[in-house]
């Protein structure tokens, strides 16, 4: 019996999920290729097209961008100070975590207007297709590039292998996206109330010692990734050199709250590597 049989019992209508370890897929539930809204996991996906093109020249990750004295490590960071989705300013850069979309389209925007090139576009040619995710899209453009792509667990499977053995950027930059940016500062994670401190990197959640928390009480504190509000999830554990991707098509809700933790805790269980 598989940890991901528990899927059958969960109360969504539709569910498909998929264990990853650094040579591919090491368990799978439910049709890998039906297409789910990500919500916020897209925010995976933009901050590393925004990663690599750091790594291209486009801009710094200390480029100025957003509120006066943010940068774009501010709005990967989610420190900028920007309300969750307008440009209403509640603090100034670096002095509070405070979750939020339009960071990420204000980020996706600087990223347009430095390339020349549309984020849509550049999200697809700098990692779609070198993963060939063929079946996962982002429609809204740069304002939707908190929340607005589509995808599959096929497709995201391919994306937590990227993650576990990166290829698009160096290891240097994956280590700054995966280590706390602006460290110490306390935040409310949505769904899960205020996180003393709320860490997170470049665009990466960290899991640290926040509870309670969607990961597991299993998962290491380097876990990082992101969950979102349509009901998904995708979490990489570097020393358990696992990836857990979950689509469901039921928002966020306390139904989830314990169900997913308690599936990272049981994959875990089941495929750490001792």
């Amino acid at each position: 019996m598989s940890a991901l049989d528990a899927l059958a019992d969960w109360p969504v209508p539709t569910v498909a999920a998929a264990v990853v370890d650094r040579n591919g897929t090491l368990a799978h539930h439910g049709d890998q290729t039906q297409t789910f809204p990500l919500a916020s996991v897209t925010k995976l996906l933009a901050a590393r097209a925004i990663q690599i093109a750091v790594e291209e020249g486009v801009f710094d990750l200390d480029t100025p961008a957003g509120p006066p004295n943010a940068t774009i490590r501010h709005l990967l960071a989610h420190t900028a100070g920007y309300e969750m989705t307008s440009e209403k300013v509640l603090a100034a850069p670096g002095t509070r975590r405070i979750y939020s979309n339009h960071g990420f389209a204000v980020a996706a925007e600087v990223l347009e207007r430095e390339s020349g090139i549309p984020f849509t576009d550049y999200l697809t040619e700098s990692v779609f297709d070198p993963l060939q995710m063929s079946d996962t899209t982002l429609d809204g453009g740069a304002p939707a590039a908190g929340y607005g792509a589509t995808s599959t667990v096929a497709d995201l499977t391919a994306f937590a292998g990227e993650l576990l053995t990166p290829a698009l950027v160096s290891q240097r930059m994956h280590e700054a996206a995966t280590s706390v940016q602006f460290p110490g500062l306390d935040g409310v994670l949505p769904g899960f109330g205020r996180q003393r401190p709320n860490d997170w990197g470049l665009g990466f959640e960290l899991r640290d010692g926040k509870s309670p928390h969607w990961t597991g009480a299993q998962n290491s504190p380097r876990t990082y990734g992101h969950f979102g509000q349509s009901g998904t999830f995708l979490w990489v554990d570097p020393d358990a050199a696992l990836a857990l991707v979950v689509l469901t098509d039921r928002p966020f809700g306390d139904w989830a709250q314990d169900v997913m933790p308690a599936l990272s805790d049981e994959v875990l269980r089941d495929y750490r590597a001792d």
